[in-house]
C-alpha cells in the first residue's frame, strides 16, 4: 500500500514539474564554485567546494525543503483533495509517510546534483589532486540527514495550515538567521535550520563522530528534532478533521 502511496505522489507530482526545484540551489552552487578563485587548502578540489556549500546549505538547501514539503500538500489543500486521499483504504499514517519520503527523496537527488556540480568544476578546470570521496561523502550524506528534521516540521505545518505562502514564510524566516547563527559556536549546534551547513563544511578542530558535527549535536539536534517534529506531525494529521 505504501509503495502505491509513492506512485500516487510520484504521478501528482511529474505533473507540477516540482522535480526541477531540485537543480536550482546545485546549479547556482556550481555557477559560484567556477568562480571561485581561493586558494586555501593543500587539495584543490576543496577550494570551489568551501564556496559551494556557503550558498547551497546556509541558504537555498533550508529553503528548497520547506518549498517541497508545501508542494506536496498543495494538491490536497485544493479541490477537497485531502477528503479523497484519506478515503483511500490506507492507514493516515502511511499517507502522511509517503509526501515525506517524497520529499527526502528529491533532498537525496539535489544532494547528488550538488556533487555533479562539484565533480564538474573539478574535471573542467583540471584538477590534478585526489578527490576527496570520503570527505565527499561525509559531506552530501551529512547534509541530507540535518534536512530531515527540516522536512518533518515543514510537513507538520504544510498539512496543518491551508495557504501555500504561510509554511514558506515560517521557513524563510527560520532560515535567513543561519547566516549569522552558522557560526556561533553558542547556538549554531543547536538550531536545527544551521544544521545542513554544520554537517557539510568539513571541521579540522574538535573531536566529531561520523560527520562534521559532535556526536552530541547529531543526536540531539538533528535525530531529536526529527523524531519530536516527525511523531508531531504523525499525532496531528493522524487526529485531523478532514
Amino acid at each position: 500500500m505504501l509503495w502505491n502511496l509513492l506512485r500516487s505522489e510520484g504521478i501528482k507530482l511529474r505533473k507540477s514539474k516540482i522535480g526541477l526545484l531540485a537543480f536550482i540551489s546545485p546549479a547556482l552552487a556550481t555557477l559560484i564554485g567556477f568562480t571561485s578563485h581561493m586558494d586555501m587548502a593543500n587539495n584543490a578540489w576543496l577550494n570551489p567546494m568551501s564556496m559551494m556549500i556557503q550558498l547551497h546549505a546556509v541558504l537555498f538547501l533550508p529553503l528548497l525543503t520547506g518549498v517541497l514539503s508545501a508542494f506536496v500538500c498543495r494538491y490536497e489543500h485544493q479541490n477537497g483533495g485531502w477528503k479523497q486521499l484519506v478515503a483511500l483504504p490506507a492507514p493516515r499514517w502511511k499517507i502522511y509517510l509517503s509526501k515525506g519520503v517524497i520529499v527526502a527523496s528529491i533532498l537525496v537527488i539535489t544532494q547528488f546534483l550538488f556533487l555533479l556540480g562539484w565533480l564538474d568544476i573539478g574535471w573542467t578546470q583540471g584538477y590534478t589532486d585526489p578527490f576527496p570521496i570520503d570527505m565527499a561523502l561525509k559531506s552530501i550524506l551529512g547534509g541530507w540527514l540535518a534536512c530531515l528534521p527540516l522536512a518533518a516540521l515543514q510537513l507538520w505545518v504544510s498539512t496543518a495550515w491551508a495557504s501555500f505562502a504561510a509554511p514558506l514564510a515560517l521557513n524563510v524566516i527560520l532560515t535567513l538567521p543561519n547566516m549569522l547563527i552558522a557560526n556561533s559556536e553558542d547556538f549554531g549546534p543547536w538550531y536545527p535550520w544551521a544544521q545542513p551547513f554544520l554537517t557539510m563544511m568539513p571541521q579540522t578542530e574538535g573531536t566529531y563522530g561520523a560527520f562534521y558535527v559532535p556526536v552530541e549535536t547529531l543526536v540531539v539536534t538533528i535525530g531529536g528534532s526529527f523524531l519530536v517534529f516527525l511523531i508531531g506531525g504523525l499525532v496531528y494529521f493522524r487526529r485531523k478533521t478532514i
